[in-house]
Parts: C-alpha cells; sequence; structure tokens
C-alpha cells in the first residue's frame, strides 16, 4: 500500500511540474510541429505566447534556412514580401531581455530567439529560430568550449553526440522552447532551394500558430 502511494505521489508531482506548461502547435503546408515553452524563460514564453494569441505569426514566413543548422521565422515584414525580397529586419518594435540559462542548450529541435548584435544579448520581439544542427563529437565540444568558455555536462555532451544541434549558439541566444513533434516537418523546410540570402526559394508559410495552457489532463 506504501509503495502504490508512493506511486501515486510521484504521478501527482510530475503532473503539477507540467500543469502549467504552454504547449505550440505551428501550421505548415507540410504539416504541424508541436512544441513546449520552457518555464525557465518567462519572459520570453509570455512574449511568444501573447504574439500567438493575437495571430501575429499567421501568414508569415520561414525566411532563412540552412541545412545542419536551423530554420528562421517571425518576421512581420513577411507576410507582403515580393518573391527575393531581402528578409529578417521586422519587429515588433521592442526587445526581449536575455534568459539565457545554462541548462538550455542548443540541441536539436529547440526553440530559440533571434536577435542583432546588441551587447545585452537581448532578443527580438518576434523572431525565432528552430535548430536542426549536427551531430558533435567531445573532441568538437572540447575545441568549442576553449573557444567560447561553456561548460557541458555529460549528459549535454551526450545530446550533442547523438541526437546532435548547434553547441557554438550556446551562452548567446536565448532558448525558450523545443519541439515535441513535427522534427521531420523542420528537416523537410530545412532542404528546401534556398537563394544567396538563403530565403527558400518558395514561400514556406506559417498557416497559423496557436499556443494551449496544459491544466493536468485538459486542454484550455
Amino acid at each position: 500500500m506504501k509503495k502504490l502511494l508512493f506511486s501515486l505521489c510521484l504521478v501527482l508531482l510530475c503532473c503539477t511540474a507540467f500543469a502549467q506548461k504552454y504547449r505550440a502547435v505551428i501550421t505548415t503546408t507540410y504539416g504541424k510541429i508541436e512544441l513546449f515553452l520552457y518555464d525557465n524563460t518567462p519572459k520570453h514564453r509570455d512574449n511568444f505566447v501573447k504574439l500567438a494569441k493575437s495571430h501575429f505569426y499567421d501568414g508569415t514566413l520561414f525566411h532563412r534556412v540552412i541545412p545542419d543548422f536551423m530554420i528562421q521565422g517571425g518576421d512581420p515584414d513577411s507576410k507582403t514580401a515580393k518573391p527575393g525580397a531581402p528578409l529578417g529586419n521586422g519587429s515588433t518594435g521592442y526587445l526581449v531581455p536575455a534568459e539565457i540559462k545554462p541548462g538550455n542548450i542548443h540541441k536539436r529541435g529547440v526553440l530559440a530567439a533571434a536577435r542583432d548584435n546588441n551587447p545585452e544579448k537581448s532578443s527580438s520581439g518576434c523572431q525565432f529560430y528552430i535548430t536542426v544542427g549536427k551531430k558533435f563529437t567531445d573532441a568538437d565540444l572540447d575545441n568549442i568550449s576553449k573557444r567560447t568558455g561553456q561548460q557541458y555536462t555529460p549528459e549535454q555532451r551526450a545530446l550533442y553526440r547523438t541526437i546532435g544541434g548547434t553547441p557554438h549558439l550556446d551562452g548567446n541566444y536565448t532558448v525558450y522552447g523545443e519541439v515535441t513533434s513535427g522534427m521531420d516537418i523542420v528537416d523537410k523546410i530545412v532542404k528546401q532551394p534556398r537563394d544567396g540570402m538563403d530565403r527558400p526559394k518558395e514561400d514556406q508559410k506559417i498557416l497559423k500558430l496557436r499556443v494551449k495552457k496544459k491544466f493536468l489532463f485538459f486542454w484550455i
């Protein structure tokens, strides 16, 4: 009986830990990309939720794709951009303060905030990217650590060895979520033919982006 009660308590604790997690669904022409947003980056989480609820991202493009690296979207100017037009400068008119956490690394499939070269490392108010990356050896990670000062736990090293990512970005950009389903869609988008500015030659549109708040076992 005690073991049963202990097990039930663990289940309840797990449920409680995820009770307030926001989930996001990006609908593309290829299918859906599902993500959850980290609670340890509340400024980025809440800003993303606010924009999604206002349907800000609907009709925007994944305007920059680089194989073995990432796909980038969220530029409001991309909604009406003509073919071949340069993109990446659109904004909300504000920045989001950096929330760079040592545990939030750029493993394959994370959601992170794009930014310019501001010294505070503040993020764009709207533009984001999803990492694709590649696999790295321990020797590769040692070299990155020497160059950037970033230190990796054994668990983080294992992730970069097995699923890959973009570790050279760690410590410089805010990572605030990760893909739970639909990385095959991300892989399709990143492989699209692109021009010299890395813009896909055929528009890769976000048909809609919605967020949901998960409370225990119910979506609200």
